[in-house]
């Protein structure tokens, strides 16, 4: 299992794009200043991921603060998503084509399907393989889909997704799902990584942040790096968002890697993907 070693270093997928470990996510970032400041100040401290999605309403600023930071097209890895209302096959590509043209962008890095909508999310992905095949996208993937939703897709799909991105922290830790994905060499990243700062308060968390001379967040996102998790912590704070990015100068070890597995729990925020009203 890769790690990453520094901000700026990326892990293969399974089409041999490689994605950046951390990036900065912009879910309920507003659209215009805050959250175009938020992707210009992460690009200026390194950050080289952005992940945003329609159902944000900032992808125009995510585009205009990326064209902000001055920085080569290719060296920052732009992902968002298509929202359920919008899935099947021809509305999946008219849903990219206005993102794209909100982003002002040539082409995404990566497109996901934001929840397996029911009876419609193997339509959704035909039009995502075209939009790859046709080079608008440059890898395709999931979001918050289970075991059981993953395998239905790798049962009718071509190209097969590269990520899975699912609610994840410590009272969530989702071991089942990660092994799922880790046998069908699909990476998995994390959303809400710190619990919304409800994991933050955690003793064991408290103490390995003193231990370290780290904040509690800080030691969140590391124990997710280190078990090989694609981390979007989000922010609208310049210091925040740097704090975020300052996990590469220590390491957990195995039993404090442990210890925080051990407040895992039915602790999810967001909903079911199975109980979601579509």
């Amino acid at each position: 299992m890769k790690i990453a070693s520094r901000l700026d270093e990326r892990l293969p997928m399974n089409n041999g794009i490689e994605i950046p470990q951390v990036g900065l996510g912009v879910w309920r970032a507003s659209d215009g200043p805050e959250t175009r400041n938020a992707v210009r100040w992460a690009l200026e401290l390194g950050y080289r991921s952005i992940d945003t999605a329609s159902l944000y309403e900032n992808e125009q600023s995510v585009g205009q603060g990326f064209r902000d930071s001055g920085l080569p097209r290719e060296e920052v890895f732009i992902t968002t998503k298509v929202w359920n209302p919008d899935q099947g096959y021809e509305k999946t590509l008219a849903a990219f084509e206005r993102s794209l043209k909100k982003l002002g962008l040539s082409y995404v890095d990566m497109y996901l399907a934001h929840f397996p909508v029911r009876d419609l999310y193997l339509d959704t992905w035909r039009a995502m393989e075209k939009l790859y095949r046709d080079g608008l996208v440059r890898a395709i993937g999931v979001s918050n889909f289970h075991p059981h939703h993953l395998d239905t897709l790798l049962q009718h799909c071509q190209i097969r997704p590269v990520v899975n991105q699912i609610e994840l922290h410590p009272y969530l830790p989702q071991k089942g799902n990660l092994l799922h994905c880790a046998a069908r060499d699909v990476l998995v990243e994390a959303w809400a990584p710190i619990a919304k700062g409800r994991v933050l308060a955690e003793p064991v968390i408290l103490r390995l942040a003193q231990k370290y001379g780290k904040t509690p967040a800080q030691i969140v996102l590391r124990w997710e790096l280190q078990h090989g998790i694609i981390i979007i912590p989000k922010s609208v704070h310049k210091e925040r968002i740097r704090e975020n990015s300052q996990i590469f100068d220590f390491s957990l070890t195995d039993d404090e890697l442990t210890d925080i597995n051990g407040l895992a729990r039915n602790g999810r925020i967001g909903v079911d993907p199975d109980l979601m009203e579509y």
